[in-house]
């Protein structure tokens, strides 16, 4: 079955449920700021900081009240890993369309289930892959496509931070979905796949370097194709001095120092549309492979309230969803394979359904 449309034009009335760092963040003010969706009801405790953004929502502690609305058409979902599947399930079997932040889901087999129920019961379900409206991938993918580099042999890319000191957080406390892998994960995976499609094995590393620390803080994984070798490297012990995006090939090679700069402008408050929203100072350089000249090319301007336009459109019939479940849950078995390349120290193939192999059959560059 295919997603039943909502009608074309009408107002798509949204309920967030989860007002921490990411609802907060990126959810309130991409919603926000897309024509068409109206964010009407929050679920979170904290009533006075989602009234003093989000004038006239009404809010709601009751998350299960929230994900089953009779007033919500579109339920997005921000809140700690673990609750996403149940309140994605309580939100479809209520006939919601639904958006589920990343990780899709803490365990592949619930993934799986919610892309099936979501089949068949004719409704929109998508997970919020924002980094693919990032300057830093657009930059990277526009590098790729324009085959100045020739034959691409390696691609890595790394999401550090500087964060010696352990905090109390369910992010970083021992538990089902913790980790900086689990977190951060999602977002390289889904980065290298979008470049390179699917890799035929995954070699992971993992390990906690800080002291006291008590989930995964550093993160080393490699994705095997059959001429091309992709690096995923992520960790809370960088400050800084190495590029975030390289790309070597049979031409030259590609750097891209400095993040994506949305991030902190949406924490600044600035929202997209205001002047200077997205535009990334840091170009890429290139290099070139004979004699190492070097040519810098500015980063593509970047909007992440994209992804909420790709939503509206697709609900109302216009365009395919911005980024299919079966692409997110084959995400999710990447995620999986690694962690268990880790644990016993092997290089694993890769194991996936025929809709996930056909999800990334046409997305790669």
């Amino acid at each position: 079955m295919g997603v039943l449309m909502f009608e074309d034009g009408k107002t798509i009335r949204v309920g967030l449920i989860g007002y921490g760092y990411a609802g907060k963040t990126f959810h309130a003010p991409l919603i926000q700021s897309v024509a068409g969706l109206e964010l009407t009801m929050v679920g979170s405790s904290k009533r006075e900081t989602v009234l003093a953004d989000v004038p006239g929502a009404d809010v709601c502690s009751n998350m299960e009240a929230v994900a089953t609305h009779p007033e919500v058409d579109l339920l997005v979902i921000a809140s700690p890993n673990e609750s996403h599947y149940p309140l994605a399930v309580a939100a479809l079997h209520a006939g919601k369309h639904v958006v589920v932040d990343k990780p899709f889901t803490v365990k592949l087999a619930d993934a799986r289930s919610l892309v099936e129920l979501a089949e068949e019961r004719g409704q929109l379900l998508s997970v919020f892959h924002n980094r693919r409206w990032d300057s830093e991938v657009l930059a990277t993918k526009a590098i790729v496509q324009s085959g100045v580099l020739g034959e691409i042999s390696h691609f890595e890319t790394h999401i550090d931070r500087f964060r010696p000191q352990v905090r109390k957080r369910w992010r970083e406390n021992a538990g089902p979905g913790a980790g900086l892998w689990f977190d951060l994960g999602p977002h390289l995976i889904d980065q290298a796949v979008q470049l390179f499609g699917l890799p035929e094995t995954i070699d992971a590393s993992f390990a906690v370097l800080r002291k006291g620390g008590e989930t995964d803080d550093w993160a080393h994984v490699q994705l095997n194709y059959k001429s091309l070798r992709v690096i995923l490297h992520t960790s809370l012990l960088v400050s800084g001095g190495q590029p975030r995006s390289v790309l070597h090939g049979t031409l030259g090679s590609w750097a891209k120092f400095g993040a994506d700069v949305q991030e902190r402008q949406l924490v600044a408050g600035l929202r997209p549309g205001s002047p200077g929203f997205g535009e990334d100072p840091e170009p890429g350089i290139l290099y070139e492979g004979a004699t190492g000249k070097q040519t810098r090319i500015p980063a593509p301007a970047a909007n992440q309230a994209n992804y909420y336009i790709g939503i509206r459109e697709a609900m109302w019939g216009r365009q395919p969803n911005p980024v299919p479940p079966e692409q997110a849950s084959a995400v999710m078995a990447m995620l999986d394979t690694s962690f268990q390349s880790g644990a016993s120290g092997r290089v694993l193939p890769l194991e996936l359904t025929d809709k996930e192999q056909a999800a990334f059959a046409s997305s790669a560059c």
